[in-house]
């Protein structure tokens, strides 16, 4: 029998994909085309369905939730992108890397290890067509032949290494599992800004450019097909055009649609500039980018596919302070919902975010409290199509499936821009550092007098206490130890899954973990 026929059969009282059954390993399958859009810099506020004050109309995203399951609770693996990037395709926390705080660069090597397994490699071994099309934001080798001059390392953003732009790539999206390649290295507004395709560099930049206000981006390299304002439209045609060239092949596909919004350079086209009414480009790229959701669920219709396609939509951390919040909330719009802080925060804002996954006419339209993360996504996949993961595979994933013989996250560990922990198990979290861990105040930029008052732990009731105004730290100190000894076993275990203990990466030099360990109230 296979998933679809189940799924059919057992859609009544459901949270997801209902239950489903383990099959033997050599029944064929019916395996789902799977498209992960995932939206950069996207509040859960901004999505109109979550939101009942929202001054954005998302009319396409919510469709896909309408349709699907709206998860209510999930959370991106960090509150910056490039660590959550990195959990979504490895279905491991971001911090068990190297990189234990920021971002990578335009011009940083691969973050994930030649050896590591992706979520790409495992569709492809299981006989998918893979694409990933967008912003990478992970790293790859450029061929570099000569470091910078001013002796900067490549991961800081400051960063301007020569590069020979006429070879290839290395350690990019087709050492990663990806058959098909075509994107960029960092973010929109992180140079150099070259089209690569399958490893190769489409052009060779020729000039410098710059970006300013709310379409601010680095000055730096630039290709002469490289254009700021139509690296959206680019991406959306180059995956309708994927989609209408896979659709009648036999074998499934999986495409990666990691969006460049509207995260800054915040640049909507002419089409979508004052469409929200809002006067703040901000919203209209919002709206633009619930347009890219609509030409990628027209492709599928009008190919016929729809009903054998599983889609993902999310965001990879909270709206960006550059989204000029007070503006916004002038308007009667907050893209952070009910949540506290933005974008690099611990605070709920800066990584509680929309997911939803939808599948026509094979999922139960429903809302869940489930509590997810972004690195479930790998898991998951594997549970619909009966795949065995190894024990160094996926180490923090966990499947969505209800009735799946596999274990359902309990808990999950947040992570800021600044390094900073968090720790979410049932209705508490306890946030392991003093302010937002991130931009927003209080930080460790705040002055002195006011910072260091700050307790050094904060515990909160979400369920209660959504807005984390209320700090219970003093009256509950058990959950505070009961809370960080779970991290700490958590991250010497080197997985939140069952299986046999793993490595970290990069433990030489951790000063989040150390003064993790030195809390005592």
């Amino acid at each position: 029998m296979s998933i679809k026929s189940v799924l059919q059969i057992t859609l009544i009282s459901i949270v997801f994909f209902a239950c489903k059954e383990k099959e033997a390993k050599n029944t064929t399958i019916t395996k789902p085309n799977i498209i992960y859009i995932l939206a950069d810099d996207l509040g859960i506020g901004d999505v109109s369905i979550y939101n009942e004050n929202s001054k954005i109309e998302t009319p396409n995203i919510d469709a896909l939730a309408s349709n699907g399951v709206m998860y209510t609770d999930a959370h991106t693996s960090s509150a910056v992108c490039t660590p959550t990037r990195y959990g979504i395709l490895t279905g491991r926390y971001n911090w068990r890397t190297s990189l234990k705080q920021g971002v990578v660069s335009g011009y940083s090597k691969s973050l994930i290890k030649p050896n590591r397994t992706t979520i790409a490699d495992v569709l492809k071994d299981s006989g998918y067509n893979t694409a990933f099309i967008g912003k990478w934001h992970l790293g790859w080798d450029w061929d570099i032949t000569q470091p910078d001059s001013l002796g900067i390392d490549i991961d800081n953003l400051k960063s301007r290494p020569v590069v020979d732009f006429t070879k290839p790539i290395k350690n990019g999206p087709n050492t990663h599992g990806f058959d098909y390649s075509y994107g960029f290295c960092g973010s929109l507004d992180m140079p150099p800004y070259v089209w690569v395709e399958n490893d190769m560099p489409t052009s060779v930049p020729t000039k410098n450019t710059k970006g300013t206000g709310q379409g601010f981006w680095r000055k730096g390299l630039t290709a002469d097909d490289f254009t700021h304002e139509q690296a959206l439209p680019e991406i959306t045609n180059r995956t309708v055009s994927y989609i209408n060239e896979n659709a009648k092949k036999d074998d499934p596909f999986f495409v990666y649609m990691p969006l460049p919004a509207p995260h800054t350079p915040i640049l909507p086209t002419d089409a979508f500039k004052g469409k929200s009414g809002l006067e703040n480009p901000y919203a209209d790229f919002v709206i633009m980018v619930d347009w890219v959701v609509g030409e990628v669920t027209k492709a599928l219709e009008a190919n016929g596919i729809s009903e054998n396609t599983l889609i993902v939509f999310t965001s990879d951390n909270g709206c960006s302070p550059t989204a000029n919040f007070k503006q916004l909330k002038s308007k009667g719009h907050n893209p952070s919902y009910v949540y506290r802080g933005t974008k690099s925060d611990i605070f709920e804002g800066g990584h509680c975010v929309p997911y939803i996954m939808t599948w026509k006419n094979n999922i139960q339209p429903t809302k869940t409290e489930q509590l997810v993360c972004t690195t479930d996504f790998f898991a998951t996949v594997a549970d619909i199509l009966n795949i065995d993961l190894a024990d160094n595979v996926a180490e923090d994933s966990f499947s969505h499936l209800p009735n799946s013989e596999t274990p359902k996250r309990e808990s999950i560990i947040h992570h800021s821009v600044r390094g900073e922990f968090a720790y979410r198990k049932g209705d508490y979290k306890v946030n392991f550092c003093k302010g937002s861990g991130g931009w927003s105040f209080p930080n460790s930029n705040t002055k002195k007098a006011i910072y260091d008052t700050l307790p050094k732990v904060q515990l909160y009731n979400i369920k209660r206490d959504a807005g984390e105004t209320k700090n219970l730290q003093a009256e509950h100190p058990e959950i505070v130890k009961e809370f960080k000894a779970e991290v700490l076993k958590i991250i010497n275990d080197g997985r939140s899954t069952t299986g046999a203990k793993q490595e970290n990466d990069g433990t030489d030099s951790w000063p989040q973990l150390d003064k993790l360990k030195e809390i005592e109230l």
